[in-house]
């Protein structure tokens, strides 16, 4: 039981994994992206365009810029969840790839760095994605303020991939997921300020928004949109690597126990 508890032994043999993963994608590179896409591209363009134009500036900024910068963190978010939940349940559970994978010299610890690694990777390209529509569509108020949205992707990749392997350690099948989509990725998308600002919520409502992840994504992305410097940057880069890392450490704990005893 201690020996599940004990610190993550970080190495870089979590990079074959993590190439693994890499290759397996690209063969299906095109259906994923569009995948992973349609959904925020969607709201994005549906919301902004269709219902921004019945509203005045939200925030101080047109609605659909509003709503780019929420959805930059959303798509993020969601990116890097699919992966750590759907894709590396089947690799560990329905594939036995993890199980392979540790007849080689490389750990579980290994295995579950490269899958967070990969997640962060797959969360920058949807991340990316959606920057490329704001830049085509003239939605920025500063473009090099912009390219600071896309460390602060890589960071919610890593946050939102770390919280969703703790998901996966204990999760007994598919059907399981959508209980932590309806009571977590749900609530957080209408709480934290995608698609209206968290102003706008009862204060007791705004206190419990204000500890959830994607609020400080929300809240590092959507000032570098429009040109601006964020707010308290330490304490929303601090709470989503804090987030991330717990969510990692316990997931690794859990898995361990799952795969290993």
């Amino acid at each position: 039981m201690h020996s599940n508890l004990r610190l993550p032994r970080l190495s870089w043999r979590f990079i074959p994994v993590w190439h693994r993963n890499y290759l397996v994608w690209k063969k299906l590179a095109i259906p994923s992206i569009l995948g992973n896409l349609a959904d925020p591209m969607l709201y994005m363009l549906g919301l902004g365009y269709g219902l921004g134009s019945l509203m005045p500036d939200v925030a101080g900024m047109p609605y659909i810029t509003f709503l780019a910068a929420g959805t930059v963190a959303y798509s993020t978010m969601n990116a890097a969840t699919f992966e750590v939940l759907y894709s590396s349940f089947s690799r560990m559970h329905v594939q036995r790839t993890w199980d392979a994978i540790m007849n080689a010299p490389l750990t579980l610890d290994d295995v579950m760095l490269g899958e967070l690694t990969w997640a962060v990777a797959k969360s920058l390209l949807s991340g990316l994605a959606i920057l490329a529509v704001i830049w085509g569509l003239g939605l920025y108020g500063n473009f090099w303020m912009t390219l600071w949205i896309i460390p602060v992707v890589a960071l919610v990749g890593f946050c939102f991939g770390g919280l969703g392997l703790v998901m996966n350690a204990v999760s007994p099948s598919y059907d399981f997921f959508l209980y932590y989509f309806t009571l977590v990725i749900t609530p957080m998308v209408l709480l934290c300020g995608v698609f209206f600002p968290v102003s706008q919520l009862p204060l007791p409502v705004q206190a419990v928004s204000a500890w959830l992840p994607l609020t400080h994504a929300i809240d590092l992305a959507r000032p570098l949109v429009i040109g601006n410097v964020p707010g308290d940057i330490p304490l929303h880069v601090a709470a989503l690597l804090v987030y991330g890392s717990i969510g990692y450490g316990v997931a690794l704990a859990l898995t361990r126990r799952r795969l290993l005893m």
